[in-house]
């Protein structure tokens, strides 16, 4: 869901006026995402989670039988409340939470479940896949940023680095730093790598904007 929200939101994901419809698009996303959450174990009793962990969800009194999609429904709906949930949980002699017992649903171990090295490359792949994302679409939205651009601009007209670097020939992949936008009021404190055509330099620029103004030079520093 966060993913799809930074997708959404697109690469002027740090513009004041993507941050202005940020809880809009949030709750648009958000919403449906939920609702996709509660119906996680609806094939089979097995969510993805459950499928890596070699469990899955199952008749109380029925061990072999997999439960309606109402029940399952129902079941999931109480972890909007997961403080209780886990409260429960943990002094339930049965170790069963609360949607369990009003669902009359049990977690038991899947007896079919993959091998353990294939359920433990996919988790390690979903975690790699969605951090590679989160930091690329960071930088790349940085970069598309209007406060990264003066920036760039700024750098390429500052003599004592085109002297230093002999010539500005690129900038590296990934700026870092930070950009806060609030109430048309931004500061910026970016990272950016220097490629020189004799050295490459790093460089801090710090910016500043007024409400419905354009971002100005604070501060350049090698």
């Amino acid at each position: 869901m966060v993913s799809v929200v930074f997708l959404t939101l697109g690469p002027d994901l740090g513009d004041e006026k993507s941050v202005s419809n940020l809880n809009l698009t949030m709750l648009i996303v958000m919403l449906p995402g939920f609702l996709l959450y509660f119906c996680k174990d609806s094939i089979h009793g097995i969510s993805p989670g459950k499928w890596i962990m070699g469990i899955m969800v199952r008749e109380e009194g029925a061990p072999d039988q997999i439960p309606s999609f109402g029940r399952l429904l129902l079941r999931n709906l109480f972890t909007i409340i997961w403080p209780v949930e886990l409260l429960i949980l943990a002094i339930n002699q049965k170790k069963k939470r609360l949607g369990d017992q009003v669902a009359k649903t049990i977690v038991l171990q899947n007896p079919n479940k993959p091998a353990r090295l294939r359920r433990i490359l996919v988790l390690a792949g979903i975690g790699i896949s969605f951090f590679a994302f989160t930091i690329l679409f960071a930088g790349f939205t940085m970069k598309s940023s209007d406060a990264y651009k003066v920036a760039v601009d700024e750098i390429k007209s500052n003599k004592e680095i085109q002297a230093e670097t002999g010539g500005i020939k690129g900038f590296g992949m990934m700026p870092t730093g930070n950009i806060n936008i609030s109430n048309g009021q931004g500061k910026a404190q970016l990272e950016i790598k220097v490629l020189g055509i004799e050295k490459d330099l790093n460089i801090s620029v710090y910016l500043e904007k007024e409400p419905d103004g354009k971002w100005k030079l604070i501060n350049i520093e090698k």
